[in-house]
């Protein structure tokens, strides 16, 4: 067999979407990202600008919008301009960048939420404690263990993937991931598929092991408090908290597990919730803590409502 590993264009499967619903796709595409920029960027602007929300629960939280704006940022322009276009052609080194911050993407989601847990049950279980433990160098910590992992894992993922040849060059979804770029490649992929679901299982153990026992440590110290606000309160914040994670876990799980076995599922169904991953998830996450907490909501509204008076 010829390898082709020369071929720097590779061929998309397409999103398929017939004439008369390109504009509307097209229209979907761009109000859907520009939401996510502006939610996403809101959110950002209004932790880093407001003093008074550097503190340990909202400094987690930054790290969940920028991780969402690569996310999203990783797709929306490239399926924006195949809506357009529908060239269905992609160069291969656009194509394993892309591929390479969707995993970051999903990767860092996983390890952020679990880092929220933790802060959570520190927060909730040990209040007298918070103070000492909740650091500014602990912080920094958590939050530099969970990017270095996010992109020590998945860069060694694409190192992988990277040192085999390709003999194909036709990609089986209108997007590139790790899964889709090892299906052109004609070689022993033995150890990249052990690498995968090793990381696959690693971050799920982590992540649904803490969000598993900081959440029943959290419950069990809710109903044993007799004061009924701070129960309110505290089942409200995790509540929204737990509904991200579910999403993504059901949202992301599913998209693994369909990769493994393909000929039960429908290739549709695949590529739609594949992209929901990506579309979801950042377009929920600004406006469920922004909406849902006051503190962030007040100084939101307070800036618009400055800049109207001023204008």
């Amino acid at each position: 067999m010829a390898y082709i590993y020369n071929t720097s264009v590779l061929q998309l499967n397409g999103y398929n979407i017939p004439y008369e619903g390109v504009f509307p796709a097209f229209l979907f595409a761009s109000l859907n990202y520009m939401i996510i920029l502006f939610c996403n960027l809101t959110l950002i602007l209004t932790i880093v600008m407001n003093k008074s929300l550097h503190e340990p629960m909202y400094l987690f939280l930054l790290n969940l919008p920028i991780n969402d704006l690569i996310g999203s940022s990783a797709l929306f322009p490239q399926l924006i301009k195949e809506i357009l276009v529908n060239s269905k052609r992609m160069e291969f080194s656009a194509c394993v960048a892309q591929a390479f911050f969707i995993h970051i993407y999903a990767a860092g989601t996983v390890f952020i939420l679990s880092a929220m847990a933790y802060d959570r049950y520190v927060a909730i279980c040990h209040p007298l404690r918070y103070n000492t433990v909740m650091t500014n160098a602990h912080i920094m910590k958590i939050i530099t263990l969970v990017w270095s992992s996010c992109v020590i894992f998945i860069a060694v993922l694409f190192i992988l993937l990277l040192r085999l040849r390709r003999c194909r060059s036709k990609l089986s979804n209108p997007y590139c991931d790790n899964p889709s770029l090892l299906t052109l490649v004609c070689e022993d992929k033995t150890i990249n598929n052990i690498y995968g679901l090793f990381i696959s299982a690693l971050s799920q153990v982590i992540a649904n092991g803490m969000v598993l026992y900081t959440y029943l440590r959290i419950l069990i110290a809710c109903f044993r408090t007799r004061q009924s606000d701070t129960k309110a309160k505290a089942l409200q914040t995790c509540a929204t908290h737990l509904f991200v994670f579910l999403l993504l876990e059901c949202l992301g799980l599913f998209t693994i597990i369909s990769y493994r076995v393909k000929d039960d599922i429908s290739p549709h169904l695949r590529r739609f919730m594949g992209v929901s991953t990506l579309i979801f998830p950042p377009t929920l996450n600004p406006i469920i803590y922004g909406l849902k907490t006051k503190e962030i909501r007040e100084k939101v509204l307070n800036f618009f409502r400055n800049k109207k008076l001023l204008s």
